[in-house]
């Protein structure tokens, strides 16, 4: 099977149309006669910028767990927390349906994200044996669930917004928070950095 880039075709990544790439020098750029972005067969580095990207995510997780990603201080006193001990303090007080929904968008979906990110990076580079149809059911598994990812961030921002009533209590986020943060926005840059067209190329070879 021929593909488009064989035949010098590449498809704008912004408005979706397809292009007859123009023979270009080697310090020129191509761009789309529709919307005028940036036109290229493969998007460049991209396994580079994606392993980067993973890779900080990947550091970050750790003070993303182990610094404190919140306090509640409730009549002047109280304990910052982790997302592991606040998870077991909402699973404790009976909120087991809360306590896993935040261990599943806190814990979960940040770890199997960038494990799939790396599957997919290590098939392109690696030749992993998994199949065309595997790799893009992950890497459209990636962009299905890195949408939940925000969640956790979500509920600490809506907490310190609406639980401010003084010396009776407050809530203050930790520096875990703008760990794990960080963590949810590389892991976003990561999947959209990657470029699934190189998915194909492995049949081309």
């Amino acid at each position: 099977m021929t593909s488009a880039m064989r035949r010098g075709l590449a498809r704008c990544m912004q408005c979706g149309l397809l292009s007859k790439m123009p023979s270009l020098g080697k310090k020129e750029i191509a761009h789309c006669p529709r919307c005028d972005s940036e036109l290229y067969l493969r998007r460049p580095r991209s396994v580079q910028t994606t392993w980067a990207h993973v890779i900080a995510a990947s550091l970050l997780l750790l003070p993303a767990n182990l610094l404190p990603i919140l306090t509640v201080i409730h009549f002047g006193k109280g304990e910052p927390d982790t997302i592991m001990s606040g998870i077991v303090d909402l699973w404790n007080t009976g909120l087991w349906a809360i306590a896993a929904i935040v261990f599943i968008a806190s814990i979960v979906v940040p770890i199997i994200k960038l494990m799939a990110i790396i599957t997919l990076l290590l098939v392109v580079q690696w030749r992993l044996p998994l199949s065309r149809t595997q790799c893009i059911a992950l890497y459209r598994f990636v962009h299905f669930i890195g949408r939940w990812s925000m969640l956790d961030l979500f509920m600490i921002s809506i907490l310190v917004t609406l639980v401010h009533l003084g010396n009776i209590a407050n809530v203050e986020s930790g520096p875990g928070a703008t760990a794990f943060g960080a963590v949810v926005v590389l892991t976003i840059f990561a999947a959209n950095s990657f470029d699934p067209r190189l998915i194909w190329d492995l049949e081309n070879e």
